[in-house]
C-alpha cells in the first residue's frame, strides 16, 4: 500500500491537520534557505504533538554529519532525508552516526541519473524533480523501476491518484502541491489523502 509524505510543515496548524488525516510521514525541513526551514526547537515542539503512529523525518541539503547528529539527538525526528550532493559514503556515516534509517533523494531528469539513484546504499530512494519546488519529471523513466522509492515532484490532488496507479510507488511526498499562497492548504492536504485512498481502493474496499 503506497505510503504518504507531507513535507514542509512549519506550524501547529500543519500538525494538527496532519494528525486528523494520518500519512505515514511527516517532513520538516532544515535547509536554511528553505521558505519551509523551521529551527530544530521549533522542528521539536511540533514533532512531540505529533501522531506517534507517524515518522517525523528530518530533511537536509549538504548539511554538516554533526549537526544532523544534534538535531536527531534532540528526538524531534526518526529518519533522516538527504536531499542534497551528498556521497554514499555520508549515507552510510548518517545512519551509522544516527541509528535512523536514511532516504536519499535524488533529481531525475535523465536515465542516468535514475541509475545512480538506483544504486544507493540509502534505505530508500526519493525521486524528484527539484529541491522542493513541486517539479515534475518524466515519469515514463521510471515504467521498470523494480526498487521500492518515494515519488516527489508536482504531485498534487489532481494527480496523484494517476501517479500511484501508473507507477505503484512505495511512496509519494508532497509540499508545494498541499499548499495554497505557500502556507499549507488542509483542504488541498485531505483531497490529497483522499486521492491516495482512491487509488490505494479502487473499488471502494478496505
Amino acid at each position: 500500500m503506497t505510503c504518504v509524505k507531507f513535507c514542509g510543515l512549519s506550524r501547529s496548524e500543519d500538525i494538527a491537520a496532519v494528525n486528523i488525516l494520518n500519512p505515514d510521514y511527516a517532513g520538516f525541513v532544515f535547509w536554511e534557505k528553505s521558505r519551509r526551514y523551521v529551527a530544530p526547537e521549533t522542528a521539536k515542539m511540533l514533532s512531540d504533538d505529533l501522531n506517534p503512529d507517524i515518522v517525523p523525518v528530518g530533511v537536509f541539503l549538504d548539511s554538516d554529519l554533526n549537526r544532523i547528529i544534534d538535531i536527531a539527538n534532540t528526538g524531534c525526528i526518526r529518519t533522516v532525508q538527504l536531499h542534497g550532493s551528498e556521497s554514499e559514503r555520508f549515507v552510510r556515516e548518517t545512519r551509522d552516526a544516527t541509528g535512523m534509517p536514511v532516504i536519499r533523494a535524488f533529481r531525475i531528469a535523465t536515465r542516468n541519473d535514475l541509475e545512480k539513484a538506483i544504486s544507493t546504499e540509502a534505505d530508500l530512494m526519493m525521486l524528484d524533480g527539484g529541491i522542493g519546488e513541486g517539479r515534475a519529471f518524466d515519469w515514463t523513466l521510471l515504467e521498470d523501476v523494480k526498487r521500492p522509492y518515494i515519488l516527489a515532484g508536482g504531485l498534487n490532488p489532481d494527480n496523484v491518484k494517476e501517479a500511484i496507479e501508473r507507477l505503484h510507488p512505495f511512496g509519494v511526498d508532497v509540499s508545494s502541491g498541499i499548499e495554497t499562497d505557500g502556507i499549507k492548504d488542509q483542504d488541498k492536504m485531505k483531497r490529497f489523502m483522499e486521492a491516495v485512498d482512491s487509488a490505494r481502493h479502487p473499488y471502494g474496499g478496505a
